[in-house]
């Protein structure tokens, strides 16, 4: 395992939409790796905290508490990235791509 995760042999046996989870693999280690500001701030017409990552478009929440809020941000985060089942075409190629 690296990271915690399966091997990519590992991910080819007995998984039913292997391509797909080939292609979650360097998204969850980035992920893991990154770190994303998160804004909080206090609504005092509503009462209540609200939270957003300014880089993640409509990732955001809000809650009774600022620690209530940022609690709630960080499962909209791990919502934001849950990955969509792709089906590749024959003959596409997966790339990795970094900034630099």
């Amino acid at each position: 395992m690296v990271f915690g995760f399966a091997t990519p042999a590992a991910l080819l046996i007995g998984t039913p939409s292997w391509k797909s989870t080939l292609l979650l693999a360097p998204v969850l280690i980035y992920y893991v790796l990154m770190k994303l500001r998160l804004v909080v701030e206090h609504d005092s017409e509503t009462k209540r905290w609200a939270a957003f990552f300014p880089e993640l478009p409509g990732c955001a929440s809000a809650g009774d508490t600022e620690d209530e809020a940022i609690q709630n941000a960080k499962e909209a985060l791990e919502l934001w990235f849950e990955p969509a089942p792709v089906d590749l075409p024959a003959g596409a190629k997966v790339l990795e791509v970094a900034l630099t």
